[in-house]
């Protein structure tokens, strides 16, 4: 019953802090730094929108085109990096590890290889189970090592002697066999 209660109360309560927490989001996604990577070319370009950007590399080395700072042969160490105008400063710790041999993909060319693998495998699984659909029944001819000749029939068991069945006339042999009280 208490939940009953409650939900009306939470349902309000949702309608008055999402508003804020989507105003709060939007405040940070405006000052976040864009990084692309292109083999060992990386490129960042600044949150701040005005012209004369400096941009304070700490010890890196690249270029400068507007609002982009660009360093070719990036060795993957990690760099502090800050781009400011006026007051406004803006810093970024940048840890991206490059390499010359990458290739890139693209969710498209991923997603294409995910598919040909599941059909690649999907058909391999049907064409195994029509081949084998017709040899259920049948014995494997490996195992066994008679020659397959015209049916015959299986000769009787050899007797066991320690079983043989009480016959008139021999109770004797079975004598010994008394049944006890227990």
């Amino acid at each position: 019953m208490r939940l009953e209660r409650s939900l009306p109360l939470l349902g309000l309560l949702l309608c008055a802090v999402f508003p804020l927490v989507s105003f709060l989001i939007g405040l940070s996604s405006q000052g976040e730094f864009l990084v692309e990577i292109s083999g060992t070319t990386v490129t960042i370009t600044c949150p701040l929108e005005d012209e004369g950007i400096k941009w304070d590399p700490s010890g890196k080395r690249g270029d400068i085109e507007e609002r982009k700072f660009i360093i070719k042969d990036h060795d993957s160490t990690p760099a502090n990096l800050s781009c400011s105008l006026g007051n406004k400063k803006h810093k970024l710790y940048l840890n991206a590890r490059v390499c010359a041999n990458c290739e890139e993909l693209d969710a498209l060319t991923v997603a294409g290889i995910i598919t040909a693998d599941l059909l690649v495998t999907l058909g391999v699984l049907i064409l195994v189970y029509y081949f084998s659909k017709g040899r259920k029944g049948r014995a494997s001819a490996g195992g066994d090592s008679r020659p397959r000749g015209p049916k015959m029939q299986r000769p009787p068991p050899v007797p066991n002697p320690d079983y043989e069945p009480i016959r008139k006339g021999q109770r004797e042999v079975y004598a010994g066999l008394e049944s006890r009280g227990f």
